[in-house]
């Protein structure tokens, strides 16, 4: 299993590049960045200095979106950082939620993201492709390669994963509801007449490392992780917006929890003191992330690697970033790394 580290790019950047540099030398192989350039500082950028920094460590967004840069924009800064720094990118991506909501604009159809893979990808490896109805290559791409992965909860969206995508990516950590979105891939994948195993599966989820399982302690980590449930919340609303409550479509114990839901503002997304998320119960703060000691941690992730997960990726949105990624490098990555 590889792991990997997930960061918002709060200024300053130096510190997002110093902890990745700490990941890397903990044993983390990825190193992934919110994509929200009004909310935080502009990921691709600091892309570059990680990447300098580093030595292979592979980076990119979780995730970015088709709607907030062009496709050729996306496409050639992805192949120069490639160019750069020799095919250490992975391409994120999904509809968009913060990136597009906070200026204003509705998440893309799974129609524009599915053309959005294919178009992204073929750039950024050197293939010529049609952008808006017009053939467009980047000549000076030589032996480029951008493993584009997708994010997704329904089922919908979750065929297109299976169909298109290199990777899935699934944002949260709950065995049960793992099961069931890589079953949904991978039937699809088979559908396309993919071989499924090509289909890399990446689950995210905050992670919070505790010295006990006392009460006290794992209290403090759900606090520390519970506004993982609201952002994750507001694509669960979606769903139920596009299915119905209790239409089957999606695993009730996916949306559930939201029926408590008043409502979101980014102005908190993926910050601890998010006032918006108190809806969030205790249960699925345990469902959705990683908390408790070491042993807990790795016990879990042996059941995700069971069911066929290829990495896991730790949001570290807490007051324990640098506990997270020692504590990972000298307990748990041993445990599960390839």
């Amino acid at each position: 299993m590889d792991f990997g580290l997930v960061l918002q790019t709060d200024p300053p950047a130096s510190g997002v590049v110093d902890l990745m540099k700490r990941a890397e030398g903990a044993g983390f192989t990825y190193g992934w960045t919110f994509d929200s350039c009004v909310l935080w500082q502009e990921p691709f950028v600091i892309y570059s200095r990680i990447l300098a920094e580093t030595n292979t460590l592979r980076v990119g967004p979780m995730v970015t979106n088709p709607g907030t840069r062009t496709w050729e924009v996306t496409a050639s800064t992805f192949a120069t950082l490639n160019d750069m720094y020799g095919n250490r990118t992975v391409c994120g991506i999904g509809r968009g939620d913060s990136a597009m909501r906070v200026a204003g604009r509705k998440p893309n159809t799974l129609a524009r993201l599915g053309e959005a893979i294919d178009v992204i990808r073929d750039l950024a490896e050197g293939r010529e492709t049609r952008v808006d109805g017009e053939p467009v290559r980047l000549p000076w791409v030589r032996e480029g390669r951008l493993p584009v992965w997708m994010a997704a909860y329904g089922p919908k969206a979750l065929a297109l994963a299976g169909q298109k995508a290199d990777g899935f990516i699934l944002q949260l950590a709950d065995p049960y509801l793992t099961e069931w979105m890589v079953k949904a891939v991978r039937q699809a994948a088979a559908d396309a007449g993919r071989d499924p195993s090509d289909v890399k599966i990446c689950v995210a989820a905050p992670a919070y490392l505790t010295a006990d399982d006392s009460p006290q302690a794992l209290a403090h980590a759900r606090e520390q992780c519970r506004w993982f449930g609201g952002m994750v919340g507001n694509h669960v609303a979606d769903l139920v917006s596009r299915y119905g409550e209790h239409s089957g479509a999606v695993p009730e114990a996916l949306t559930e929890y939201i029926k408590a839901r008043k409502g979101y503002d980014y102005s908190h997304h993926g910050r601890t003191d998010n006032p918006d998320t108190a809806f969030v119960p205790d249960e699925v703060v345990d469902r959705f992330c990683l908390l408790g000691t070491a042993e807990q941690h790795v016990a879990k992730l042996r059941q995700l690697k069971e069911l066929g997960v290829d990495q896991f990726a730790a949001y570290a949105m807490h007051d324990a970033r640098e506990e997270v990624i020692d504590g990972y490098g000298e307990r748990v990555i041993g445990e599960l790394g390839d």
